[in-house]
């Protein structure tokens, strides 16, 4: 069916959830989804039924609380008890798309059936994803270990009317908007709050939403990184393969093959050159950017092997007759490699904002700050240092939040990932890259520009013509902070004629 995804065990691809966002797919649920997700439950219910023994949760109280034993005539009760408690999330609002993840991340986890959730409870998150009802959601309060429990308790208090939503733009209680579109409130059964609040889904929702931005930056970098090269009248050699051959990470050789595609045919790279060498921010492109795209790669692997992972607890194994109370929750993964992810994104800033500055310190018979009458002009003066502060700032988020540990839960719950931090500052630092890389890009075509009437490849003069179109040529001084926010949504909107055949 066009414009529809089924939730399945099937494995999620970042190219599937891309398409889903990008395409604003429905979401259904698959008979065979549908099958595991009530046999799971249907177990469950037998289990608690003939069971002399406390089960973690199910029937007994939370984290430092297993120790108390609950009545089955409050098992409902509990549940919606910890969602209605947990929900602690404060603080900024996430992205909307964000909060769409989070409901899509979370029914395909519940649809592999290992949770013990209603049937009901499935179909309703998938409600609220098609009928664009986005649960508030807070920025913190997730300390990325037994779940993201308080952001996640926040995007399900509206399945019993609890909480707020946004719908149509407007941020309501959800009470209200449960009338509206005729959706009785849920009854939680047994287990169900605790499958819902146990889950990596806000971190992992935030990676995969960092790592689709991060797909295209490092793309960027090497189209913006190559626009400088020529503004600077630098060197091809570099980028030759041999070189890569000889050390040969595939990020590297990737980006060194990119740039020398992106400059085929460029008049500019033929002129006979009088530096024999140039700074290590153009010639190390292809060792700087090609790191950068080997941890973006790796980090790919393991926050795809999440988002297909069941992550809640206890976990149901049907066919094996057990439930198993452990620890599939605990965010460590997700928050090294988010940490790891931080790091590789702020060293394409880093570099960036280099090229940066050498494109204004009058090197290279370029005018000083990239424009006439300098002195009366300021030119590109300030927005290398607008650069130069989103840098620094960049290195202070990049502190590792997975070294760090606070005890909760008396102690129960004593070493945690803070992998909710991770995710947090991570896309901080990756809409930051996209920031520092818009301002490169002014500053580059400012210089191609300067450098007229020779030209470059056809690809990078096409993209230079669309740059064109939003942000034009600086004669003189003008408010710059408008040409910034046009180039940052310039590179936002992320779709150029030829760039997929190239990289």
């Amino acid at each position: 069916m066009a414009n529809m995804h089924f939730i399945s065990p099937e494995k999620l691809t970042f190219e599937r959830i891309e398409e889903i966002l990008e395409n604003k797919y429905k979401l259904g649920l698959s008979d065979e989804s549908k099958t595991l997700i009530q046999r799971s439950k249907d177990y469950l219910d037998e289990t608690i039924a003939k069971s002399t023994k406390p089960i973690y949760g199910i029937t007994t109280g939370f984290g430092s609380l297993c120790k108390i034993s609950i009545s089955e005539e409050d098992l409902s009760q509990l549940q919606s008890n910890l969602v209605m408690s947990h929900a602690c999330s404060i603080g900024n609002v996430i992205p909307k798309d964000i909060i769409r993840l989070m409901l899509l991340l979370k029914a395909h986890a519940l649809s592999m059936g290992k949770s013990g959730v209603q049937l009901a409870t499935v179909e309703r998150i998938i409600d609220m994803y098609n009928m664009n009802v986005l649960p508030v959601v807070r920025d913190l309060g997730s300390l990325g270990a037994s779940g993201d429990l308080a952001p996640l308790a926040n995007l399900f208090l509206p399945l019993f009317g609890e909480g707020e939503v946004i719908y149509e733009d407007e941020m309501r209680p959800s009470k209200e908007i449960l009338a509206e579109l005729g959706w009785e409130p849920l009854a939680l059964g047994a287990k169900e709050g605790l499958a819902l609040l146990n889950g990596t889904q806000f971190m992992s929702a935030h990676a995969v939403y960092t790592l689709l931005k991060a797909f295209q930056l490092v793309k960027y970098a090497d189209i913006i990184g190559s626009i400088s090269l020529e503004g600077y009248d630098g060197r091809i050699d570099p980028f030759l393969a041999p070189i890569h051959e000889a050390r040969p990470h595939s990020g590297q050789i990737e980006t060194a093959r990119n740039i020398r595609t992106l400059l085929e045919g460029s008049e500019f790279i033929k002129n006979e050159k009088k530096n024999v060498q140039d700074p290590y921010s153009f010639r190390c492109m292809p060792q700087v950017h090609g790191a950068s795209k080997d941890a973006i790669n790796y980090v790919a692997g393991v926050v795809e092997t999440e988002i297909n992972s069941v992550t809640d607890n206890p976990t149901i194994f049907v066919d094996e007759d057990m439930i198993l109370s452990g620890g599939n929750f605990h965010g460590q993964p997700l928050a090294l490699s988010l940490d790891f992810l931080a790091i590789a994104m702020a060293e394409l800033g880093s570099i960036s904002e280099r090229r940066t500055y050498r494109l204004i310190s009058g090197d290279r018979d370029n005018p000083e700050f990239l424009v006439a009458n300098s002195g009366l002009n300021s030119g590109f003066m300030i927005p290398q240092y607008a650069a130069a502060s989103i840098v620094s700032q960049n290195k202070q988020l990049c502190t590792p939040c997975s070294v760090d540990s606070i005890p909760s839960s008396n102690e129960q719950e004593d070493h945690v990932s803070m992998g909710g931090n991770a995710a947090t500052k991570t896309l901080k630092v990756a809409e930051n890259v996209e920031r520092i890389l818009a301002i490169e890009l002014m500053n580059a075509a400012q210089a191609v520009d300067l450098r007229r009437p020779g030209k470059s490849s056809i690809f990078i003069e096409d993209f230079l013509s669309q740059f064109r179109e939003v942000v034009t040529f600086n004669e003189h001084d003008r408010v710059m902070y408008k040409d910034i926010e046009s180039a940052i949504e310039f590179l936002k909107e992320g779709r150029f004629v030829g760039q997929e055949a190239i990289i």
